[in-house]
């Protein structure tokens, strides 16, 4: 798979899991230097300052692990569904026998393009 075919499939996969409305980018360093402020103006104490921010940065990594496993769980082929028979026969190339054998159930199950599942067999032989 191409370095765009990657980041197609990149960008249909937080397409799907993300609204762009929904998501808010701030540096670790940057939540630092708000708790830092609100313990210097009294607002709360460095402990709960702390904690506050470790419980963010767990739940950023464990929403992070989940989109990443949902990624690794997506189909191995972008855009599949749009693709002509030689366009998914030309991709087929870049991928592993489990990836192939996804791609083949698939394929049975919903276009069920003769040619696509001879490459495929091919492919597995």
């Amino acid at each position: 798979m191409s370095s765009e075919d990657d980041a197609e499939g990149i960008r249909a996969a937080l397409r799907r899991l993300l609204n762009p409305l929904d998501v808010v980018v701030i540096t670790r360093d940057r939540l630092q230097d708000a708790l830092d402020d609100a313990v210097r103006r009294g607002r709360m104490t460095r402990d709960d300052a702390t904690e506050l921010l470790g419980d963010l940065l767990r739940r950023a990594r464990r929403q992070t692990e989940e989109l990443l496993a949902d990624e690794a769980d997506a189909f191995p082929i972008a855009g599949y569904d749009e693709l002509t028979a030689a366009e998914v026969i030309e991709r087929l190339r870049d991928l592993e026998p489990g990836e192939l054998r996804r791609v083949r159930e698939y394929e049975r199950r919903n276009a069920n393009r003769k040619t696509v599942l001879s490459a495929l067999d091919a492919k597995l032989d």
